[in-house]
């Protein structure tokens, strides 16, 4: 992932960021549900090859999704930074819906 060099582990990830953040490339889940962001607001969430379609923003410096018919969330974003091959260090994307509640996501 590149452009994000000097980020941290548990980082907010700050406004000006979210949306480049989001769009860098597809989340995959712990669980294997996949999720992707685009750059128009649209977002595409596939849980066992089932695919939802819902909107995502940002506003005063959270990030939000809607999810029809009338779901919505406010959430937090925070980097996480492990060790990967190579030395290179590996910045993964964690969404805080609501605390203690946490999906950390790859690209």
């Amino acid at each position: 992932m590149h452009g994000f060099d000097d980020v941290d582990t548990s980082d907010v990830v700050a406004p000006a960021l979210i949306p480049r953040a989001l769009t860098a490339g597809e989340l995959v889940f712990s669980d294997g549900a996949t999720q992707a962001f685009e750059v128009d607001g649209g977002t595409t969430y596939v849980e066992n090859g089932r695919p939802t379609r819902g909107e995502w923003y940002f506003d005063d410096g959270h990030f939000g999704s809607f999810w029809p018919p009338s779901y919505r969330a406010s959430s937090n974003l925070r980097w996480t930074v492990e060790d990967g091959a190579g030395g290179e260090f590996v910045r993964h994307l964690t969404v805080i819906v609501q605390e203690p509640t946490a999906w950390t996501s790859k690209y």
